[in-house]
């Protein structure tokens, strides 16, 4: 009962170290698109203090788990090589994760749909399913200003030129042939001169699509692994 408790500790500390780490993070990718690489130090630095204190207090159910952790960090490395995923900071806060939650937590009922799988992949999996739910909350909020059009107010939303200018956002239009068209890959062409394009044109709104962290669906997904646990298997399962 003892060594139960003392694992319950441990995961809560696991839970409230990363969402600190990916919660400040998140904070400074918002505001310069940075994160300072002492986070992802610090996390993996707890992370392997609390493996420590575990392995010396309450055991690992099974040990073997330990080995996905070097070959996650592999993975996510490769992942980042290739491209896969959208920058260097999410690449190591990946990393660090890894080591911080190498295996399920177990906060007494939680999290509710369990798994086998390393949990640093769970957390992963569900930040992606997250971040595609972006859509759904640009539509919702482009039904509350009215601005009604198909597909623009499911990839991003209306704004002014003068104020896309001084917002992390790609334009989702730009001018071809002297007509403005819809672009699903506006980051494929320098925004500051279609913005100066489409005011040659007479433009002064647009619509435009937010450059959203990765960061914060990170952070959205690690709190949801604690608690809800592998959102594929339970969405499959239902």
């Amino acid at each position: 009962m003892i060594e139960e408790g003392i694992g319950v500790i441990l995961d809560i500390i696991r839970l409230i170290i990363g969402i600190l780490i990916l919660g400040y993070a998140s904070y400074t990718d918002i505001k310069t698109r940075l994160a300072s690489n002492i986070l992802w130090m610090t996390m993996a630095t707890v992370g392997v203090l609390l493996l420590i204190i575990q392995y010396f207090t309450v055991g690992f159910t099974n040990i073997y788990y330990l080995f996905f952790i070097p070959i996650m960090i592999g993975l996510f490395f490769v992942m980042y090589q290739l491209g896969l995923l959208f920058g260097g900071a999410d690449a190591k806060a990946l990393m660090a994760i890894a080591i911080l939650v190498p295996t399920q937590p177990n906060l007494l009922n939680y999290p509710i749909a369990k798994t086998l799988l390393p949990f640093s992949f769970v957390i992963f999996v569900n930040s992606l399913i997250l971040f595609l739910a972006i859509p759904i909350g640009l539509f919702i909020y482009n039904l509350t200003k009215k601005d009604f059009r198909f597909p623009h107010m499911f990839l991003g939303y209306k704004t002014t030129i003068t104020k896309a200018k001084q917002k992390y956002v790609w334009p989702l239009e730009k001018i071809v042939d002297g007509k403005i068209k819809l672009m699903y890959m506006p980051k494929n062409f320098d925004a500051e001169e279609e913005y100066q394009e489409l005011e040659k044109h007479g433009f002064k709104e647009i619509w435009v699509t937010p450059k959203v962290p990765f960061m914060i669906p990170l952070l959205a997904g690690y709190i949801f692994s604690f608690i809800i646990g592998d959102i594929l298997s339970l969405i499959l399962g239902l």
